[in-house]
């Protein structure tokens, strides 16, 4: 499977073509042969899905543990960003993903570490299960939003429940507001000079559903305009003390989880399928998530500079040559020392 993510395949027979081209390499990584289609399909029908999601966050730790990763911020708080993203599927073939009449979908939901911009969770719904459903299960979970903590999350989680469950819990959240919510000012706060800082305002919700879940919780408001395009984005948050720059940096951080999902639909094969049972779709699904983390791995490892859809071209290109992994990452465009002759040469003069 990671083969096929890697090599962009398209079904289950261009993955053993491909395998057998290899001229016996596969030896070097334990096959000593080339499974046929028909155990590559019984494997994605009965082979349990729920072995590469423990596979994953077994890679995860090993990334977490091993690599030194910088922070973008200097506050101390863990960042992550919350977000999903839709797979649309044919309903003929994927019949058990019913999402509406004539059109089937699944969901990835994902919360993303801004510390690496690693995946540290990932749920995989239909396509009818709401975002604010997977986000309260995750709210409640003190591993994966430790107290102090801020997650940033788009306006389709915006839920006043959610807003109280992460306030009791202590943990910070950074939105936008939508349309239509009402509130009141209660303290207009200073506004940094020379900034893109229109309004930094704290405030409570004064509607009725409002009042009766979040009571008198004091949230804030900062305004922020885009100096390229001119366009306001008025932000909600929790947080109190930090400034309003840094609070509009934190949302504008948030892009990285949409760049994460181009990414993955981009460089690998989550958009189309070579089975079309339920387990065949989440085993592709997350074997990709397995093959990303392993190219962003490399990508922390490597010093070449390169891009991560570079690196994944040029991995695409080397799967099966014979190179010293830590130079290639130094340098992938060396032309490697050639091999010394098994010709003995014998001078008789």
């Amino acid at each position: 499977m990671t083969f096929l993510h890697l090599s962009q395949l398209t079904s289950l027979r261009e993955i053993i073509g491909g395998l057998r081209c290899t001229m016996g390499k596969l030896t070097h990584l334990g096959m000593r042969s080339v499974p046929r289609r028909s155990t590559l399909s019984y494997a994605n029908a009965h082979r349990p899905w729920t072995l590469y999601r423990e596979l994953f966050y077994l890679v995860l730790s090993r990334c977490q543990s091993t690599l030194q990763i910088g922070k973008t911020f200097r506050f101390k708080n863990k960042l992550l960003s919350m977000d999903s993203t839709f797979i649309q599927l044919c309903l003929e073939l994927f019949p058990w993903a019913s999402f509406r009449q004539k059109k089937g979908a699944v969901k990835i939901h994902m919360l993303l570490d801004h510390d690496g911009y690693f995946p540290v969770f990932v749920h995989v719904s239909t396509g009818k299960i709401a975002d604010t459903r997977v986000a309260h299960a995750a709210a409640l979970n003190p591993h994966l939003l430790p107290q102090g903590s801020i997650v940033v999350f788009d306006r389709g989680y915006i839920d006043f429940h959610l807003f109280a469950t992460l306030c009791a819990r202590g943990v910070y959240f950074v939105t936008r507001v939508k349309e239509g919510m009402q509130w009141i000012v209660t303290r207009h706060g200073d506004v940094p000079k020379n900034s893109h800082i229109l309004r930094n305002d704290e405030i409570q919700f004064c509607s009725q559903k409002a009042k009766k879940i979040l009571g008198q919780q004091t949230l804030r408001l900062v305004e922020s305009v885009d100096p390229k395009t001119g366009a306001s984005i008025v932000i909600l948050t929790n947080h109190l003390l930090f400034g309003a720059t840094t609070i509009a940096r934190i949302y504008k951080d948030r892009w990285q989880i949409e760049i994460f999902f181009k990414t993955i639909k981009q460089h690998l094969k989550i958009k189309t399928f070579v089975g079309t049972s339920e387990n065949a779709l989440l085993i592709q699904i997350w074997t990709a998530l397995i093959a990303i983390l392993m190219v962003k791995y490399l990508k922390a490892l490597s010093t070449a500079g390169l891009s991560l859809s570079n690196l994944v071209a040029l991995l695409r290109l080397n799967l099966f040559s014979y190179r010293e992994l830590s130079a290639w990452l130094r340098d992938p465009y060396l032309i490697p020392p050639e091999e010394p002759s098994a010709q003995v040469e014998i001078n008789y003069g």
